[in-house]
């Protein structure tokens, strides 16, 4: 298996935890192959010949995820490795009812139209590949930047930050996501996109809590917004249905059994 953007956090919780016990990996340094690099993707992914390539590069910039997508498809068509590729609930503007697979992507912000792209060009080179769509990802034992800069701000009463409480997502948990991501990547048979994410809706601010709970940092201090406060153009509420995924034997836990057990 080889793993683009394995430092990151997803990664690291894919390459140095329990998901990566039944492969080899491969997990090139962003110096070594520059997502963005089209040479460097393909002289690299030729040169190994992966059973499966999984795609997590991340950076919020277009190239980055449009252009580098393409250049590891373009990869995986000359070599036929299998390619898995980490996409995200913010292509969707947002509804009361859940999403599934099938639902058309509407974003109504730039990186959610990147991503949506992104999507595009998997499907459109890669006809077997399988493409995860998840949600916001935290962790327990190693936790987010953005999990550590909330629980030291709150700390020091100086937080910057502030939650929306009426913007509802399906957080999962970094290993959950991990595991998932090598199950369906020794399933070739799945193809196609795939959801996966927490069973349960959460809004930032609850997330918010929930993660100082755990880090034991009381949360009285967080501050909060709605969206309509904010006068930015978010999607409110993206639940993604993972009926699908359960039916393959993916699960992922609820903030209950994670941040607040």
């Amino acid at each position: 298996m080889l793993v683009t953007g394995a430092s990151g956090f997803v990664g690291r919780h894919l390459v140095r935890g329990p998901a990566s016990e039944p492969w080899e990996i491969i997990a090139p340094t962003s110096r070594s192959m520059d997502i963005c690099d089209r040479a460097a993707v393909i002289d690299t992914i030729t040169g190994w010949r992966p059973d499966v390539v999984v795609h997590l590069a991340y950076r919020r910039d277009r190239r980055t995820i449009v252009d580098g997508t393409r250049h590891v498809a373009e990869a995986c068509v000359q070599t036929g490795s299998r390619l898995v590729h980490m996409s995200t609930d913010a292509l969707f503007a947002g509804r009361p009812q859940p999403y599934v697979e099938t639902d058309p992507p509407d974003p109504v912000f730039d990186y959610g139209r990147d991503k949506s792209d992104a999507e595009r060009i998997v499907t459109d080179l890669v006809a077997d590949s399988a493409i995860i769509r998840t949600s916001l990802v935290y962790g327990t034992d190693r936790i987010t930047p953005m999990q550590h800069e909330l629980a030291e701000s709150l700390r020091t009463g100086r937080s910057p930050m502030t939650f929306f409480t009426d913007e509802f997502r399906t957080p999962v948990h970094a290993d959950d996501l991990a595991a998932a991501v090598s199950t369906i990547a020794q399933q070739y048979d799945v193809s196609g996109i795939l959801h996966v994410a927490g069973p349960d809706p959460v809004s930032r601010a609850d997330l918010a809590r929930a993660s100082a709970h755990h880090q034991r940092v009381s949360s009285t201090a967080l501050a909060t917004t709605t969206i309509a406060e904010s006068g930015l153009v978010r999607p409110g509420r993206v639940v993604l249905d993972t009926s699908l995924a359960a039916s393959l034997g993916i699960h992922c836990r609820p903030i209950e059994a994670t941040l607040l057990a």
